[in-house]
């Protein structure tokens, strides 16, 4: 009998991580635990570099998401230079995080998950991968493609290149739109809406078939935490929101536990802890302490705080959605619906902004020298809030990073989804297949960006191996 099961690697998500299952004698899981296998340290190599880089550097973190961090850390070099960007400028930041936000949902829902919904959980993985999905649904692996160029040529008309563009700067972007960008943008608008429509209708009709699933993916009692639109605290109409506003944690009952944060304010709300067996950071709500200060964030959170999105096919679509049970939505296997949901939004948020009078004006950015030796920058990225916090000395160079990583915003709960997983499902003395992809799986339907995630606070694990020219150790160094 087994007493440890190791899942390594954790297939269909952005960078390298790893699952250990520990089994007793009777081979009952007794624990989980999700560990991320690599370090990265971005906190620690930016310092000394001028805060102006921050945005270009900080967005190498990783090649799936580097617009948001772009958005976050412009934003943080934006309150350095102590500076209200032009109208038109936010404007147009925020078309290109939505670009980002569509086609990063849409390499996670049809690329990572896809074949999970669309052959079962249960299904060889020879069959069950986006190989599988272009033969048996060629439509559905055309629609993935589609979305994903729609939003990635946004990106590219806006700022010169689909990855790290160079075009977000602080102060504001670097370039107006030019009419013709905008009329290119505007004429792929009804195809990418049409694509996300009938990507709900298929999701919703296959949810039925997901029913246990739903019942045992993450699905337990959290706070959530997302930006809603700037509004006074606990008024009854915060929108969806991604570039700007202000924060709110609500409880697994919907009611508001904290609402109308200032996004500089964080600190005051959340605390990071380190665990040895993980290089990922653990954030949590600080009046309940760790590890029961535990909240989510990404799609699900964003549509569990607000009031409403904001624009007529998502609002309507986020109508249907609350009525999968009363309160907060609490499975994590709905963050695939409301990665669709969010889609939707982004398209049609998208063509009200390239609609907007002034979004031609060609004042675009604010000039200005540092006032300030702090800023903080926090926006919404794909996979949920991110945070930038910088300090700088009298020179402007960087003194001190701190990034909290929406990745890292869920680590309790993923750790927490994938021991529910494994203890509903695994069996030690007949494991098989489609037990352990559902241990997977419950880590897809996060989403996590493992690049951007592992950073530095206080001490580490370290695991050094020295390995020879035939794979061999030849020593090896654990902290």
């Amino acid at each position: 009998m087994p007493k440890q099961i190791l899942i390594d690697p954790v297939t269909r998500i952005e960078g390298h991580s790893k699952i250990t299952i520990q089994l007793d004698d009777a081979g009952e899981v007794q624990d989980a635990q999700f560990h991320v296998t690599q370090f990265r340290g971005f906190e620690k190599f930016c310092e000394g570099r001028p805060f102006s880089e921050m945005p270009a550097l900080t967005g190498r973190t990783c090649g799936i998401c580097p617009v948001s961090h772009l958005f976050a850390s412009s934003k943080a070099c934006d309150a350095l230079l102590a500076v209200t960007i032009p109208p038109t400028a936010a404007k147009l930041r925020r078309i290109m995080n939505l670009a980002q936000l569509v086609q990063s949902h849409a390499l996670s829902f049809f690329h990572h998950s896809s074949p999970d919904l669309l052959f079962g959980m249960d299904a060889q993985p020879e069959k069950r991968n986006i190989l599988g999905v272009i033969e048996l649904r060629p439509s559905l692996a055309r629609d993935g493609i589609a979305l994903r160029k729609f939003g990635q040529e946004i990106i590219a008309l806006l700022g010169g290149r689909r990855i790290h563009p160079a075009w977000v700067v602080p102060g504001g972007v670097s370039d107006p739109l030019e009419s013709k960008m905008r009329d290119e943008m505007l004429a792929a608008i009804p195809d990418a809406l049409a694509i996300a429509e009938r990507t709900l209708a298929w999701f919703k009709g296959i949810l039925e078939q997901f029913r246990d699933e739903i019942r045992t993916f993450g699905n337990f009692p959290s706070m959530f935490m997302a930006l809603v639109t700037d509004q006074a605290a606990g008024e009854k109409n915060a929108q969806l929101e991604h570039y700007d506003g202000k924060l709110r944690f609500v409880d697994a009952s919907g009611n508001i536990v904290a609402d109308g944060i200032q996004p500089e304010k964080y600190s005051d709300y959340i605390a990071e802890s380190v665990e040895s067996f993980t290089y990922l950071k653990s954030p949590y709500y600080k009046s309940l302490g760790y590890p029961d200060g535990i909240y989510r964030v990404g799609p699900l959170a964003r549509l569990n705080v607000i009031d409403r999105c904001g624009t007529p096919l998502a609002d309507r679509e986020w109508t249907e959605f609350l009525a999968l049970r009363r309160g907060v939505i609490l499975s994590s296997f709905h963050q695939h619906y409301a990665r669709l949901i969010e889609i939707l939004y982004g398209i049609e948020r998208i063509e009200q902004l390239l609609n907007e009078p002034d979004i031609l004006d060609k004042n675009v950015r604010a000039i200005a020298k540092p006032s300030r030796f702090e800023g903080i920058g926090v926006a919404e990225a794909p996979r949920g809030t991110l945070m930038h916090h910088y300090k700088i000395d009298e020179n402007g160079l960087i003194t001190w990073v701190n990034m909290i990583i929406a990745t890292g915003h869920n680590n309790l709960a993923m750790n927490q989804s994938v021991k529910q997983v494994a203890q509903h499902y695994v069996r030690g003395d007949k494991l098989q297949e489609g037990m352990l992809n559902r241990v997977e799986a419950v880590i897809r339907s996060y989403d996590p960006c493992l690049s951007c995630s592992t950073h530095a606070l206080g001490k580490m694990p370290l695991h050094l191996q020295l390995l020879g020219a035939g794979g061999n150790v030849l020593d090896e160094v654990k902290r």
